[in-house]
């Protein structure tokens, strides 16, 4: 069993070799991603904000596709690898902040963003409480998590666990683990995010959405 710190290392070493491909049509396995933008997307378009927060943004591509639609509003992407951040503030978009930084340690004060979104990112964190227990501190009252990332039946995530993911680390590459349904409903319950909306989708994909309440 590998350390935290170890884990992110992995993740950290994995993403600097793909920073410059991410976007590519040459992005191998992370091409995949493309497919949880219009969830993400889907989501954001019934909610009123100024600023989001994106987790694990990598090189911006979901904050690029927001930018275009609506430059007027305030984007942060936060990575923990260098490099993708690198490559993300290389679009200057306007109004957009990129900053380095730990996606179970958030970097900004309490209150601070209108939405969180997190995409295909989720299965890196080696304690996901934190990043829950995060993620309740800095939304405002009456704001959105918004995240995607894997699930699956019992038996084929035992195996994505327990076999699929160890050898990934292998090679190389960060993955930590992916949850079910009841897993990420339990991290919310623990932090007191209300959750509207939480279900399995196509590819092994899993799709929440979850509210900091406004206290009475």
């Amino acid at each position: 069993m590998k350390t935290a710190e170890q884990y992110k290392k992995l993740t950290i070493n994995e993403f600097t070799k793909a920073a410059e491909v991410y976007e590519t049509d040459h992005a191998g396995i992370y091409e995949m991603c493309k497919d949880d933008y219009p969830y993400i997307e889907a989501e954001l378009s019934h909610i009123e904000y100024r600023d989001l927060l994106d987790c694990g943004c990598g090189t911006g591509p979901m904050i690029s596709l927001l930018h275009d639609k609506d430059s007027s509003r305030h984007y942060v992407g936060l990575d923990i690898t260098p490099k993708m951040i690198e490559v993300a503030k290389s679009k200057n978009l306007k109004g957009t902040e990129w900053i380095v930084g730990d996606c179970e340690a958030l970097p900004f004060e309490d209150e601070s963003f209108d939405v969180i979104i997190c995409t295909n990112s989720f299965h890196h964190y080696p304690n996901p409480q934190k990043f829950f227990d995060n993620v309740k501190r800095v939304l405002r009252p009456g704001g959105r998590l918004i995240l995607q990332d894997y699930t699956a039946p019992a038996p084929i995530l035992w195996l994505m666990n327990h076999t699929e993911m160890p050898l990934a680390n292998l090679v190389g590459h960060g993955d930590v683990g992916a949850y079910s349904l009841e897993q990420i409903r339990a991290f919310c319950d623990s932090c007191g995010l209300y959750v509207e909306k939480l279900e399995a989708a196509r590819k092994f994909r899993m799709h929440l959405v979850a509210r900091k309440e406004i206290a009475e």
